[in-house]
């Protein structure tokens, strides 16, 4: 594939629109790619959404037993402050190296590079012994609709996974899982010339504000993640200046490690709401919104480190390095079906840009990328190592 019309793919998707919704447009235009150059595709459409889909794509021969994982996110973040951006967010701009856009970074970029990975595997006649599976979804930013939507058969058998995120060319081998959580409190009406005859929400919430701020204090410290991070992010109460407000909400995200896992942080929050409840007449109530699980996979573990040799052979303005961060992934969803598959994140240059007014990536790490990733998928499957 030329390098023009590579980069055309990349603007072509970041001008349409799919912020949390919109996927299915991305991914058809995508499969129309792919099928140009003789690749089926599987577009997944959710039963209720009819402008959300996934997508399904394989490639390979099959003869080797191993399946690889690749994975990305059509959806993007909202777009806030349009008149403080450089160039419109959704005209894919180009200034020298730099392409702006919604999307650019996280992780449109990515996205299509991995599709063109493939498709230059297939043009080149190199398709592996193995499988390479592309699952692309919809609403990665906000619940992971898609990941759970994939067929527990496409995930049990990846012998290993790629997710294609923006990463200035590093290999993240280790990332944070992520809980959002609703609690609500429930007290009882009253006029606050007589507040003795109500019980304050918002009040009991306070309580447990009191309590969260030093929750997770003995929550073990993780050799590679670190500490368990959290925060009170959203609080809702009250809507008469003179009534003793009768429910409140808070919206809360905690960051769970392997040494501190997704059920010890639920636990650890109902029993601090337990206690509070027990002792006052408060009545708090715990509900989990979101549940992703932290991703570990040893930095030596040789698909990690065939990753990051490709890279940094691939980067000669820089030299690749394995990271850790806090962040989450659809990853956090396929390792709760297929837990001991290594998982890197690996993608094209973000410049602390995600979400950020003037998002960009630039046009080289993109390109090169594509390369890493057909090296990648190339090697993984004659090094018998790196299972």
């Amino acid at each position: 594939m030329e390098r023009a019309q590579k980069i055309q793919i990349l603007q072509n998707i970041i001008k349409i629109k799919s912020v949390n919704g919109n996927e299915k447009a991305v991914l058809r235009y995508l499969s129309s790619e792919l099928r140009n150059f003789g690749i089926e595709s599987t577009l997944l459409p959710f039963a209720n959404e009819p402008e959300r889909a996934n997508l399904l794509v394989e490639i390979g021969q099959g003869k080797d037993p191993r399946v690889l994982g690749l994975t990305g996110h059509a959806d993007t973040v909202a777009v806030t402050n349009d008149d403080d951006w450089k160039f419109p967010p959704f005209s894919a701009t180009i200034l020298d190296d730099k392409l702006y856009g919604r999307g650019a970074a996280d992780m449109k970029s990515g996205l299509a590079a991995e599709v063109i990975a493939l498709i230059e595997l297939v043009e080149k006649q190199q398709e592996p012994a193995g499988i390479v599976r592309l699952l692309l979804t919809a609403g990665e930013e906000f619940g992971a609709p898609g990941a759970y939507q994939f067929l527990p058969e496409k995930i049990k058998d990846l012998s290993a996974l790629i997710v294609g995120e923006a990463t200035d060319g590093n290999v993240t081998f280790a990332h944070s899982g992520s809980i959002n959580y609703r609690i609500t409190s429930q007290g009882k009406p009253a006029h606050s010339s007589t507040p003795e005859l109500g019980i304050n929400a918002i009040t009991g919430l306070a309580k447990f504000l009191a309590v969260e701020a030093h929750l997770f204090d003995k929550a073990p410290h993780d050799e590679v993640l670190g500490e368990v991070q959290h925060s009170v992010t959203v609080i809702e109460g009250g809507n008469q200046v003179n009534t003793i407000p009768a429910r409140a909400t808070l919206l809360g995200n905690v960051r769970p490690t392997t040494s501190f896992d997704n059920q010890a942080v639920i636990s650890t929050i109902q029993a601090a709401l337990d206690r509070i409840n027990q002792e006052s007449s408060y009545k708090l109530k715990f509900e989990l919104l979101h549940d992703f699980y932290p991703i570990e996979t040893e930095a030596n573990h040789a698909f990690v480190q065939l990753a990051l040799k490709i890279s940094q052979m691939n980067y000669q303005d820089r030299k690749p390095k394995l990271i850790v961060n806090n962040g989450a992934s659809d990853a956090s969803v396929f390792v709760q079906t297929n837990p001991k598959m290594p998982v890197i994140l690996l993608g094209p240059d973000k410049d602390q840009s995600s979400h950020q007014i003037d998002e960009h990536t630039t046009i080289s790490s993109y390109l090169t990328t594509i390369a890493i990733y057909e090296q990648l998928i190339t090697d993984y499957f004659r090094e018998s190592s790196a299972d």
